[in-house]
């Protein structure tokens, strides 16, 4: 099998050099270890301030830039928070957006997809079939399609979180990070390889990265949970799972109900609300699948925070 073109320091470093007027340096926050049942420090890398809300406007940017100066429209599929990033990066370069989104997906989402000015097309089912449906729609169209999770441009972008985070923490241990399809794990593990190691960690129901490594070979999983609209790849990224090969990576299963508690947990907490996917890293923390020791440090990446309203399931009611 051929190895993927994967991006190496120098494009990595270019990326984030022409990106970094136009995104934000998101910060690091520490709470005490004690707070989530570890021994060790937590550092929070807070992708969810990112424009748009997700660490997504990085490669989204990234691909949208590096677009030839003919095109005039690109097309995506995504399930919200790689849709939005898309309509705003168009928005940006005066570029026409046409994103499909699974009708799973939070009105919320494509509403964000709307106002940035791209048109949003919803499709029954889960990511996969958004996808279908927008390879089928482009067919005949001039427009280049920009994917969610697995495309050198992509993964390039997305590596911004690690230089930031070698940046801000470079005594980290390990840092963990939400994985759907694996573009936010490949690029930031590319961007560490040579500092710390990147942990992947996906929702036991869509788990593509873990089911790949498993078999060998990229794979297709079925998808459900609390986090499929954000982390719902039926098959994990030809990237994502080059890069976890060569670096013998080893992915961290959590529940729904751990992804849950630990979304509860960091509002309780940080009053920081989150969307589920973007918890899961946390939730492998606080679920006790990390040991992080006394002297220890762990950067967790949340990397999004697009929902519609403050959940019943986050936040008790309130008694006056």
């Amino acid at each position: 099998m051929t190895r993927p073109w994967l991006p190496g320091p120098d494009r990595i470093e270019e990326s984030y050099a022409r990106l970094r007027p136009m995104v934000r340096r998101t910060p690091v926050v520490e709470i005490a270890g004690g707070d989530l049942g570890v021994a060790g420090r937590v550092l929070l890398k807070l992708e969810l301030l990112q424009h748009t809300g997700s660490f997504k406007a990085r490669g989204a940017l990234n691909a949208v830039l590096s677009m030839p100066s003919t095109v005039t429209g690109a097309v995506a599929a995504s399930g919200g928070n790689h849709g939005a990033a898309v309509a705003w990066a168009c928005g940006i370069v005066g570029l026409e957006a046409d994103i499909f989104v699974p009708a799973t997906s939070p009105v919320e989402k494509v509403r964000r997809i709307e106002r940035y000015g791209a048109t949003a097309h919803v499709v029954d089912g889960y990511y996969p079939e958004a996808y279908q449906a927008s390879r089928e729609w482009a067919r005949d169209r001039a427009v280049v399609a920009v994917h969610a999770y697995d495309e050198e441009a992509i993964l390039a972008g997305a590596a911004g979180v690690g230089v930031e985070i070698a940046e801000q923490a470079p005594y980290a241990r390990r840092v963990l990070v939400p994985c759907g399809g694996g573009g936010l794990y490949g690029g930031t593990a590319l961007a560490l390889r040579d500092i710390a190691p990147v942990v992947p960690v996906e929702p036991e129901r869509c788990a593509s990265l873990a089911a790949a490594l498993v078999a060998g070979e990229r794979v297709d999983v079925p998808v459900s949970g609390v986090a499929a609209d954000s982390l719902g790849a039926a098959r994990t990224g030809e990237r994502a799972f080059a890069v976890a090969t060569e670096l013998g990576a080893e992915p961290l299963l959590v529940s729904d109900d751990q992804i849950l508690a630990a979304r509860r947990l960091l509002w309780e907490e940080c009053r920081v609300l989150a969307e589920p996917g973007a918890v899961t890293a946390l939730a492998a923390l606080t679920a006790g699948k990390v040991d992080v020791r006394d002297g220890e440090t762990v950067v967790v990446v949340i990397s999004g925070a697009n929902h519609p309203t403050i959940p019943a399931d986050v936040v008790a009611p309130v008694s006056t």
